[in-house]
């Protein structure tokens, strides 16, 4: 998973459940806490996400992420990214598969002959 992929990742995450905790998310993404809490601070000092208080919440929660408008943006941006990435890998694998299924068939009818 590349430095944008967890950005994107992130922003996503947080944008369905502001509740999310770094430990959450390191456990649901696969990454290290480390990594979750340095792309947090990252993700909070550019401004795309704010990081809101609520410890006199009478359902007790300590703090929330909330994706700002640049957030959004930015969310934006990656997916449209990661999508165009992902549609030229995958031109790529069809590709791929298709030439394997070419020169399996014709092994199998060589093997015929």
């Amino acid at each position: 998973m590349n430095q944008k992929d967890i950005r994107l990742d992130l922003l996503r995450k947080i944008e369905l459940n502001p509740e999310y905790t770094q430990r959450k998310l390191s456990q649901e993404m696969g990454v290290s806490l480390g990594k979750v809490n340095y792309c947090m601070k990252k993700l909070t000092e550019k401004g795309w996400v704010k990081l809101t208080n609520f410890t006199h919440n009478p359902n007790k929660i300590n703090y929330m992420y909330i994706l700002t408008p640049s957030g959004i943006e930015e969310k934006s941006r990656l997916t449209f990214y990661f999508l165009k990435r992902k549609i030229i890998e995958y031109k790529i694998l069809k590709r791929e598969i298709n030439e394997l299924k070419l020169e399996s068939e014709e092994m199998f009818n060589e093997n015929l002959k």
